[in-house]
């Protein structure tokens, strides 16, 4: 008896505990920080090259405004393979401020190319993806 009265009441406790209405409002936290992402316009986000010739390095300079209300910063320009190596504006870039990520492509092999540079900065979803394409040729 002393059980069944127990787990009655071990069962009101939890089905008043799971009867509570969520408002579905979530409170916010004094200490939350609201993030204000930079925003920019990139001139171009790809490259076609056309030909090229082997053995000639290729290299083309993307350029971009700042047209948002805090500085935009590039933590980093990360090139899809060792075959392509990235330069950057390495300091923040103020509102109205111009700049550019510079890709060098090694033109070693022959043959099409289409490769991609990861630019991670503070723009909202934290990344921007600039392609340069081509295709190397036989020098003559």
């Amino acid at each position: 008896m002393k059980k069944l009265a127990l787990t009655a009441i071990f069962a009101l406790i939890a089905g008043i505990g799971f009867a509570q209405e969520n408002s579905g409002v979530i409170p916010l936290n004094k200490n939350e920080v609201k993030v204000e992402y930079a925003t920019v316009t990139w001139e171009a986000t790809a490259h076609d090259f056309g030909k090229v010739k082997q053995g000639v390095p290729a290299e083309h300079q993307f350029t971009f405004r700042n047209t948002g209300k805090v500085p935009f910063i590039i933590a980093n320009a990360q090139p899809s393979c060792g075959c392509t190596a990235p330069d950057w504006t390495k300091t923040p870039v103020p509102p109205g401020g111009t700049g550019f990520v510079k890709a060098t492509f090694n033109a070693a092999t022959q043959g099409p190319f289409n490769k991609t540079i990861t630019v991670t900065s503070n723009v909202e979803g934290g990344i921007t993806l600039l392609t340069i394409k081509g295709e190397v040729t036989v020098v003559q």
